[in-house]
């Protein structure tokens, strides 16, 4: 799945048709804060955990750690265990 990196504004950015769901984030001191999930009203939720999945990847490739802030970023993980081995140290889901 293809993403954008928004860098100027903290933000990852997927085209869901006419719009873009959007993942704010900050990074800081090599972890990644997923802060806010906003849909802007697409509600395909395979192409979200697409998008979710991809970002992480992404993550991982560059040994980043995460810190899920958003609710919507939590519930992923506690839907894809796989993916628990990214979350910074003390972070329990």
């Amino acid at each position: 799945m293809e993403f954008k990196n928004n860098e100027l504004l903290r933000q990852f950015e997927c085209r869901c048709g006419e719009r873009f769901v959007i993942i704010e984030y900050s990074i800081q001191e090599r972890k990644l804060f997923l802060t806010k999930l906003n849909p802007n009203g697409c509600d395909d939720e395979v192409l979200i955990n697409n998008f979710i999945r991809s970002i992480l990847d992404k993550a991982e490739e560059k040994r980043l750690r995460v810190v899920p802030v958003s609710s919507a970023i939590v519930a992923f993980f506690k839907k894809n265990p796989s993916y628990r081995e990214l979350l910074a140290a003390g972070i329990k889901i």
